[in-house]
């Protein structure tokens, strides 16, 4: 796996150090050629690998959640409490499928959708990436597999600073052969435990059709 991930790096400098090749990737990590073909990061540590754990508890979508909200591009649908939440269907030009927001108050939700099918691994590292843009120093708070509505998804607490404000993205990512999701909730760090119950009742209407 290593030898592939190798393959698609572009070189910015490599030199011989007592018969063993040292280079920089294009992200800027130090790594070391083996004389097998391999290769690992020079500062191993920093780069060690956590498994995602998975949550053993069962996630299903609230009774009062009684409005469905289907996509138009993948086959799946967000079962919502009219009560709670509004929506709205993006537009050509927007980067959502739908964006929906708490009532009277400041926390709010989107889902995005592609027809690409693309593994949750590489979806969570463009996320990250995406993040980034955004939030330069955004940080991975709480990441975790659940089952929802019978469906594995990765959960992902996000935490950075926009124009100075401390936001929080909390949501699940998804993907299967008609295409790949992300849900997202999204809110001020100061606001996000007292909207947790709304957050995780919204995101488990979550479901595969």
């Amino acid at each position: 796996m290593k030898k592939l991930i190798f393959s698609l790096f572009l070189f910015l400098s490599v030199r011989m150090i007592n018969a063993q090749i040292n280079a920089i990737t294009e992200s800027g990590d130090e790594v070391v050629l083996l004389e097998d073909g391999t290769w690992k990061y020079l500062h191993e540590e920093e780069h060690e690998e956590t498994e995602v754990p998975l949550n053993q508890q069962i996630f299903s979508k609230s009774a009062l959640s009684t409005f469905l909200v289907k996509s138009s591009k993948v086959n799946v649908g967000i079962w919502i409490n009219p009560k709670v939440w509004t929506f709205t269907k993006g537009g050509a030009n927007d980067v959502f499928e739908y964006q929906f927001r708490k009532k009277q108050d400041d926390l709010y939700a989107i889902l995005i959708t592609e027809r690409l099918q693309i593994p949750i691994e590489s979806l969570k590292t463009i996320a990250i990436e995406n993040a980034k843009k955004a939030a330069p120093d955004i940080k991975v708070v709480k990441e975790e597999y659940r089952m929802v509505n019978g469906q594995k998804v990765l959960l992902m607490q996000l935490a950075g600073t926009i124009q100075g404000i401390k936001f929080v993205y909390y949501g699940y990512y998804y993907s299967n052969e008609s295409g790949t999701i992300q849900l997202l909730t999204y809110t001020s760090e100061n606001l996000l435990k007292s909207n947790l119950q709304d957050i995780e009742l919204f995101l488990n209407g979550f479901v595969s059709l």
